[in-house]
């Protein structure tokens, strides 16, 4: 199956969505590259960055779903290369 390379950047505003999105990146733990959190405590907020290397309706899945959560915002990057199962072009 055709992978393509991707970053998620989610801005999460409601404390409460935090459990619930850390369940959903475990959940698609296997596509994930690496993960980068901040919190922005002088804002109230949390900014993180998923990369990851997953099949487009993979990724556009996870997205959905983040999106989804009450107070988190969710915008997704493709590149443009695709590669094959293993991340091989």
């Amino acid at each position: 199956m055709e992978t393509r390379v991707a970053v998620m950047s989610i801005i999460v505003e409601e404390p409460a969505s935090v459990e619930p999105l850390n369940a959903l990146l475990h959940e698609f733990g296997e596509y994930i590259i690496g993960r980068m959190g901040i919190p922005y405590r002088q804002r109230g907020i949390s900014i993180i960055s998923i990369a990851m290397d997953a099949p487009q309706n993979t990724t556009a899945a996870l997205s959905g779903r983040i999106g989804k959560l009450p107070g988190v915002s969710v915008k997704t990057a493709y590149s443009a290369v695709i590669g094959g199962a293993n991340g091989t072009r």
